[in-house]
């Protein structure tokens, strides 16, 4: 690929958004590409913004993605995905976590934010929590959004699989690769047949 491909994760602290950027950059290096990333923890620990930028490519000579550039953004939460929304390019397609987070003060979510999301974003996958808790402990839905944005990737699937075995925490490998699957499996029934974005 000639092009940088630019991701960017948002979500709050401990939802797993620096392995995921882990994972994609390291997927891009076994690939034969170079990867730059950036990311910033914000109060993470009390539930603060996180996000990471992660950029790979032929050669890529800076970390962060600039306003209007992203290609995907994965998101851990439709509010946070609405905030992070500037940094979209016109055909970007987003992923996210249909799973609202109320902040701190606040007793009611907005209506209306998965229209708003179809209306910004060229390509859009939702990921039920429903869908994964079933199968996997919610614990590893990181790496369930992670499968849904890979079908957007232009990368083979098998060195996303690669990294998410190289990286995963010991013990949790096998539910973070089942959850890799059910995500990517919900994302190619919702669009059937979207590889990636161009």
């Amino acid at each position: 690929m000639s092009d940088v491909f630019n991701v960017l994760m948002v979500g709050v602290g401990g939802q797993g958004i620096v392995l995921a950027s882990d994972i994609v950059a390291e997927a891009a290096a076994l690939a034969g590409l170079d990867a730059k990333k950036s990311e910033i923890h914000g109060m993470s620990r009390r539930g603060g913004p996180v996000f990471s930028h992660v950029r790979f490519g032929e050669r890529v000579y800076a970390p962060v993605i600039d306003l209007g550039q992203a290609h995907v953004i994965l998101a851990m939460e439709p509010m946070e995905l609405l905030r992070w929304s500037a940094w979209a390019r016109p055909d970007a397609a987003a992923c996210y976590l249909a799973e609202p987070i109320l902040p701190v003060g606040v007793d009611e979510y907005p209506d209306g934010l998965d229209a708003e999301i179809d209306r910004l974003f060229a390509r859009v996958v939702r990921v039920e929590l429903g869908e994964i808790r079933r199968t996997v402990p919610l614990k590893v839905r990181n790496t369930a959004l992670l499968g849904a944005a890979s079908v957007f990737f232009p990368l083979e699937p098998l060195y996303v699989q690669q990294a998410l075995e190289a990286l995963s925490p010991r013990g949790t490998y096998e539910a973070n690769q089942a959850a890799f699957d059910i995500g990517r499996g919900l994302a190619e029934q919702q669009l059937s047949g979207v590889s990636h974005v161009e």
